[in-house]
């Protein structure tokens, strides 16, 4: 009944299937990994965001290089802003608003140099491309407290003097002509003594999971499906092929089934042909005696 399954066409039907089914699987397991990866942040965020700072001394080796697993975690430092070395970074929106995020380096009391973020501003009015005012860090000597993030890599793009494509540490450096630790930066959270003038602070970031596992879900259930609409298609054409085959057997005069003792259907009646116009007319001339 199913030999057909074996044709040519069914079997590209079946290739069709099984490669819409494999892509499928594919974006399937990448949302699931993009899930987990939205889980890991959550869990750093709500481990190190709130978390009670810890002193730069214990916090070096992660401005030199940053473990993953310590991103947000809260560092107490001492000294004062470089503020010759400030810069805006473009392209930073913020709550769907384009803007820039102002950064700024900070010399501890210990002489090494880190980079601190102070926050975001809102694209300018007066001159295109810039700030309408960028507001000064405090001077002096300062305690910041500070969050820590990764250096961003560097973009294939340029900048107007002053400002940064991202916040790529090593090209910062360069640029200041002083060294930098290079490994993270501090996204600012408070100073002492505070300023009334300051850059708009960041929100926390977001610990919601989003629609990883539900996409993923989907994905996984299309190609499912895929396999079930070839097997209903299969089926349908199986069921038709043995009606059309019962149908050519009862037009012979034979019956579909031979049961033991079961009557057998009588053949369908033909249809008789209509006699032409010669025939009728012959009929007539034959009925009147002629």
């Amino acid at each position: 009944m199913y030999k057909f399954l074996f044709s040519s066409k069914w079997l590209g039907y079946l290739l069709l299937a099984a490669i819409f089914a494999t892509g499928c699987v594919f974006l399937g397991r990448w949302q699931m990994d993009r899930r987990a990866e939205t889980l890991a942040e959550i869990q750093r965020v709500t481990s190190n965001y709130s978390a009670t700072p810890v002193t730069f001394d214990q916090a070096r080796d992660e401005f030199n290089q940053l473990d993953p697993s310590r991103e947000w975690t809260q560092v107490e430092l001492q000294g004062s802003y470089d503020v010759d070395g400030q810069r805006i970074v473009r392209n930073r929106p913020l709550n769907g608003q384009p803007g820039y995020e102002v950064v700024v380096p900070f010399k501890l009391v210990s002489g090494e140099t880190v980079v601190i973020d102070r926050g975001w501003l809102p694209i300018g009015n007066k001159t295109p491309g810039r700030p309408d005012s960028i507001p000064a860090p405090p001077s002096g000597q300062i305690t910041a407290v500070v969050r820590l993030k990764h250096s961003e890599p560097t973009l294939q793009r340029g900048a107007p003097e002053g400002q940064l494509a991202s916040i790529d540490l090593p090209t910062y450096a360069a640029e200041l002509g002083y060294p930098l630790l290079t490994g993270a930066y501090g996204q600012l959270a408070s100073e002492t003594p505070p300023v009334s003038d300051m850059p708009q602070p960041f929100p926390m970031p977001s610990v919601d999971e989003g629609t990883h596992l539900s996409y993923s879900l989907q994905w996984f259930a299309f190609g499912i499906l895929m396999f079930v609409g070839f097997g209903y298609a299969a089926r349908q054409q199986a069921r038709n092929a043995a009606m059309d085959a019962e149908d050519a057997e009862v037009l012979d005069g034979e019956p579909a089934h031979t049961a033991a003792g079961a009557r057998r259907r009588p053949p369908v009646p033909r249809k008789r042909k209509r006699p032409t116009a010669e025939e009728e007319e012959d009929a007539i001339l034959d009925a009147q005696g002629y």
